[in-house]
């Protein structure tokens, strides 16, 4: 059984007539019948009963009828969605992020998305580090990735979205605070809570910035989520220093004073370099055409970033 035969038996039965049948499919008459009676003999009964004046369906018909439409039917939605898809307006995005990523980076993201293509799904996958996301791209676990750069896997095209400055997260009644900006020698005596994960981004770049000042900081906690490293620093273990979006997370006992050295992180975008997602494209494009996602600059070899040293101290 085919598919025309079924347009071909469902137009019968909506004309009740072989001839204005034929007119509608733009065919011949006699194939039209033929393909009618091989139909019949194909489910084993008669679907219309013939006069020399009109055509009526038996009671086999009727029912056949029912069920040939909703093929039809759907045969027709699923080509739409395929089109759909295709065509890069509808499906489903994985997006892995980070903690701090939701408060800052994630919402302009969303917003741009459901303007410019309300059909397609975000599906966020919150709480991956950097390295984790790596991973998760590679193996196809998530589809696009917010995260901090710079990136280990080369199969990986990563676009910078922004820098941030860092801040210092201390409990309350610390020594420091109501001091104005804290200068990053002042912090040489502090015990650091840390995310202690490999290849964390924000790690390095706080250990890093450091050693620029002359000392390496000493570890006090670790903690892989940063709800539960700023629960660490409420609770005296020590302090912590951390992007700026962090300011948005109120921890109760927890004070956020600013930092006098030019430390900044990075937050940017990476994605497959050989995913040709049609919704995946259609993202990128809405992205840069909203200004949330930075054009790339013409001068930077593609899939590149900064290194996150690159503004310690106003040293390259």
């Amino acid at each position: 059984m085919e598919l025309r035969q079924l347009r071909y038996f469902v137009t019968v039965a909506q004309t009740r007539h072989f001839g204005r049948a034929a007119e509608r499919l733009h065919m011949a008459q006699s194939p039209l019948s033929q393909a009618i009676r091989q139909l019949e003999s194909q489910v084993g009964a008669t679907l219309f009963d013939r006069t020399t004046r009109r055509v009526d369906l038996t009671p086999a018909g009727e029912a056949f009828l029912a069920d040939a439409v909703r093929i039809l039917s759907s045969v027709e939605d699923a080509r739409t969605r395929v089109e759909s898809i295709a065509a890069g307006h509808t499906g489903v995005l994985t997006v892995g992020t980070t903690d701090l990523a939701a408060y800052r980076v994630l919402p302009r993201l969303a917003r741009a998305a459901t303007r410019e293509m309300p059909g397609v799904t975000l599906r966020f996958v919150p709480g991956l580090l950097t390295a984790a996301q790596e991973e998760a791209l590679v193996e196809r676990r998530i589809d696009i990735g917010v995260l901090r750069p710079p990136l280990l896997r080369p199969e990986l095209t990563v676009r910078s979205l922004t820098r941030e400055p860092m801040v210092v997260a201390v409990p309350d009644g610390h020594r420091l605070s109501g001091s104005g900006p804290v200068q990053l020698g002042d912090l040489r005596a502090e015990g650091f809570v840390v995310y202690g994960v490999p290849g964390s981004v924000v790690d390095s770049v706080v250990v890093q910035a450091c050693l620029h000042e002359g000392f390496l900081p000493r570890r006090a906690g670790e903690a892989a989520q940063t709800p539960i490293l700023l629960t660490l620093v409420a609770a005296g273990s020590g302090i912590a220093v951390l992007p700026e979006s962090v300011r948005a997370l109120r921890v109760d006992g927890v004070a956020y004073l600013p930092l006098a050295d030019e430390v900044t992180v990075g937050m940017a975008l990476a994605w497959r370099s050989e995913d040709r997602s049609p919704a995946l494209v259609r993202l990128i494009d809405a992205l840069e055409g909203s200004g949330a996602l930075p054009r790339p600059d013409d001068t930077d070899p593609p899939g590149t970033d900064p290194a996150p040293t690159a503004d310690i101290g106003g040293t390259p």
